[in-house]
């Protein structure tokens, strides 16, 4: 923490308070300057630099990158729609001039040639990438304890003891911290929105289907884990700029506030239980909310999605990797191989889920999970939204809040009141998981604040293809719930 005489001036507060839509704007209208925005940034990237947020700080070419932002707009040059906004990138998205490690040993040399198509977009709109964000090792977690000795424990801006949930945790707690207003995760099973509910900002996977025509985002030049589940998902402080960071990466249209006021929101049990006693009376004073702003609450379960679900997971997950790193590896010409990481990887966790992927221990039921399994639940999220006409499903993006990080495990075990107690990486993705098997958009953004001062987060998930709308409803969200203040606890 800063002491009370190192306190920033009220200029800069201004700054670091600033969204990025707030932010794009006073750049393109001359009332900030891109340069001094920039130099604010770096400054609470070190200031906050006990966080783990990053691995790399781009600093000398990201005031570069400023500069000619300012030169343009002194010029009197048109300016793209992101002109001058800082980012940051998860470390497994590949940028040129900058390693992408995954936050593991083996790729901590590794520098790709090109940009990763989503990174590559943002750019082109005029953003700048700030730096890279630390990650849960190779993606493989939930937490972002990554015992790397160049990337290390994520913490949780709200309290340093704690996770910012992951794997996409180095993102969340960036721009949670006011690093970076956004940013980019990725998410396979949850790993955009549970970090994002940790951390108290917003994150959004968009839709993925079987692939095609229905992947909203080119997510290529990513250090892999499942074909099937993985994409890039943007992350931010609020839905607005989630939107907009969406509306670049996608190619289309900014969706307007949705009204609230009739539209049906399923609320299956399986999402509601267990659930931590501070996570459950945010929850249950969200649902208060909700009911008088004019939401139908659904209360009607989604039966055997949990069952159908475990049978889909861990095979993707654990048997898709075989192929997908290698071919990530290939592509990009890296002198590395799938043993080469496996034989580095330096978290226990992640180690105990590499011997599973070498062994291939889930082979024999990888099929049946993308043949059977998979269509059988998307079939069943199809049938919930039609026959109970419903707009989206409302639960509690994870059941838990922000656990204390384990330094020795990396997912220590914890329990839930009136649960069985499971390790912190099933606990956090109990909720996330479905719909990414499924392949249908999701989004998490704040539920409100615990009296201990943890951030709680509530996710709504949409029909396949529904991403614009399911933004559309979040942004009224977000003018019913707020944003919730920054945190006080930076360590």
């Amino acid at each position: 923490m800063r002491k009370e005489d190192d306190q920033p001036s009220i200029a800069v507060q201004a700054q670091l308070a600033l969204s990025a839509s707030d932010a794009v704007a006073a750049i393109a209208n001359g009332s900030l300057n891109a340069v001094d925005y920039m130099t604010t940034l770096l400054a609470q990237a070190r200031a906050r630099a006990g966080l783990n947020s990053l691995i790399t700080l781009n600093a000398d070419a990201a005031l570069a990158a400023a500069a000619r932002v300012d030169a343009a707009r002194a010029a009197g040059q048109p300016l793209p729609r992101l002109a001058g906004l800082p980012i940051v990138v998860k470390d497994n998205i590949d940028t040129r001039g900058m390693p992408t490690t995954a936050g593991t040993p083996a790729l901590r040399d590794w520098y790709p040639a090109a940009h990763a198509p989503s990174v590559q977009r943002l750019l082109d709109a005029g953003a700048i990438v700030l730096g890279k964000a630390n990650m849960h090792e190779l993606a493989f977690g939930a937490t972002s304890t990554n015992f790397s000795s160049f990337a290390g424990h994520v913490k949780n801006p709200y309290d340093g003891a704690r996770i910012p949930g992951g794997s996409s945790g180095g993102t969340a707690a960036a721009i949670a911290a006011r690093i970076a207003p956004a940013g980019l995760g990725t998410d396979t099973g949850g790993s955009t929105r549970v970090p994002a509910a940790l951390c108290g900002i917003a994150g959004l996977r968009p839709s993925v289907g079987d692939g095609g025509a229905e992947r909203r985002y080119d997510s290529s030049g990513t250090v892999p884990i499942s074909h099937t589940r993985d994409t890039v998902g943007p992350m931010a402080r609020t839905v607005a700029d989630l939107a907009l960071l969406d509306s670049v990466l996608s190619g289309r249209m900014l969706p307007s506030p949705e009204p609230l006021a009739g539209l049906r929101f399923g609320v299956p049990a399986a999402f509601w239980q267990p659930l931590d006693a501070d996570v459950a009376a945010v929850m249950t004073q969200a649902r208060e909310t909700l009911a008088r702003a004019g939401v139908v609450l659904v209360d009607i379960g989604m039966q055997d999605v949990m069952e159908v679900n475990g049978k889909v997971s861990f095979p993707l997950a654990l048997h898709e990797p075989r192929q997908a790193i290698p071919a990530y590896l290939a592509a990009g010409g890296a002198q590395i191989t799938l043993d080469d990481i496996a034989a580095q990887v330096a978290s226990p966790d992640v180690r105990h889920a590499f011997g599973a992927i070498i062994a291939d221990a889930f082979g024999a039921a990888y099929p049946d999970a993308l043949q059977v399994q998979r269509p059988r639940l998307q079939a069943l999220y199809r049938d919930y939204f039609a026959r109970h006409r419903l707009d989206a499903i409302f639960f509690p993006t994870t059941p838990v809040c922000a656990v204390p990080i384990d330094g020795v495990h990396g997912s220590s075990t914890i329990a839930v009141a009136g649960g069985a107690a499971g390790d912190a990486f099933t606990t956090l993705i109990r909720n996330t998981d479905p719909a990414s098997n499924a392949g249908i958009p999701g989004l998490s953004l704040p539920a409100g604040i615990t009296a201990t001062g943890l951030p709680v987060g509530m996710e709504i998930d949409g029909p396949l293809g529904s991403d614009s709308r399911l933004l559309a409803i979040g942004l009224s969200l977000e003018g019913l719930f707020g944003t919730l203040p920054a945190p006080s606890a930076c360590t």
